[in-house]
């Protein structure tokens, strides 16, 4: 908590309308991201979220717009049994700025999952809220965006955007340094696109990562709907996967990775190699009962789901290796790993569905 903290006349004035009442500076928090995000008590006695989006304005517009789209089908859905997400107070699309009920002490699924905490019984829970989702009826809001999401970006292995290329990390510029003469990446990954294009869309988060989850009082949530959209619902449940298998790659030390490091007890490739693959048997559990938990709530898939999910979950280490990279002028040993295995999962994703436990 931070004392006094400064909150934004239009977030006021969206809590005067909505009748939330003044925020009390004296306990409240002032929260990261790219978005100026705050949490608050109110003179009302109200706990309140208040997010006011950022970025260029018509990026931020768009991503306002998914958010009221969720909440908006949603509740014209008829609100699906079990489906948790933080209650939404209202919002103002002028301010870009949207107010929910403060889940205060919440601990976010990358929390729970680095302490142990995110076992398959969590991940059964998760699978039967992303299933919830897919499940939503899209006929309730005709003017859900249908654009695909843009990752992964298949122009960039031509060449960088000026835009990009100058505010880019030299980490990510190692990055592409090394995926732009990978042809066959780039072929599969146009195949996987292409795959998408032509597969069942549904309400889809699009954006799905273990901090979307939230456990407060007992009860798993899920949050963040600024990508939210119809779209192959291989992505988030692929996401979910790649997630664990992030964690997976996570768990070998970074010296054991560099064939330059040689230190007392340094391991061999195959010592390497063995102890990826127990971390990966040990955490793919947790896969296999989100897909059990998708199972539950959402009956109907098609054949090829698995597969892009596979697809999916090797883009998002590959993802998952430029996020890490960002603001550093190196990528780090772990990270050129885990974009190796993504790449293998892409190029692969019929092989790699079953090791990865989808079973959807």
């Amino acid at each position: 908590m931070t004392d006094d903290i400064e909150v934004p006349s239009s977030a006021r004035r969206l809590m005067d309308r909505l009748g939330l009442g003044e925020p009390d500076g004296r306990d409240g928090v002032s929260l990261p991201g790219r978005n100026a995000n705050f949490a608050v008590l109110t003179s009302s006695g109200r706990r309140v979220f208040l997010k006011q989006l950022h970025g260029s304005r018509r990026d931020a517009v768009r991503r306002f717009r998914r958010m009221c789209d969720f909440e908006q089908i949603a509740v014209a859905g008829g609100w699906p049994d079990g489906l948790s997400t933080p209650v939404c107070l209202g919002w103002d699309e002028d301010e870009l700025t949207i107010a929910f009920e403060w889940l205060e002490g919440a601990r976010s699924g990358h929390e729970l999952a680095a302490t142990e905490e995110f076992g398959n019984e969590l991940a059964n829970q998760a699978g039967r809220l992303v299933g919830m989702v897919h499940s939503l009826d899209p006929e309730q809001q005709p003017a859900l965006e249908t654009d695909p999401p843009r990752l992964p970006p298949l122009d960039f292995f031509d060449c960088l955007p000026l835009d990009y290329f100058a505010r880019a990390s030299g980490g990510c510029l190692e990055g592409w340094r090394m995926l732009q003469p990978d042809t066959a990446l780039a072929a599969a990954l146009c195949a996987l696109r292409a795959e998408e294009a032509h597969a069942e869309r549904t309400a889809a988060h699009c954006d799905l990562r273990l901090d979307q989850f939230f456990r407060h009082d007992g009860t798993l949530y899920l949050c963040d709907w600024e990508e939210f959209r119809m779209a192959d619902p291989a992505r988030d449940v692929g996401s979910f996967a790649g997630e664990w298998l992030y964690r997976a790659v996570l768990e070998i030390p970074s010296r054991e990775l560099d064939p330059g490091i040689a230190e007392p007890g340094h391991l061999s490739h195959q010592e390497v190699v063995e102890r990826g693959v127990r971390e990966l048997d040990r955490l793919r559990t947790r896969t296999v009962a989100f897909c059990a938990g998708y199972r539950e709530s959402r009956t109907a898939t098609d054949s090829g789901l698995a597969a892009r999910a596979a697809g999916f979950a090797g883009w998002h280490l590959i993802d998952r290796m430029f996020a890490g990279a960002e603001g550093r002028p190196r990528l780090t040993a772990v990270e050129r790993a885990a974009a190796g295995i993504g790449r293998s999962a892409v190029l692969a994703p019929g092989k790699f569905a079953s090791a990865l436990g989808l079973e959807v």
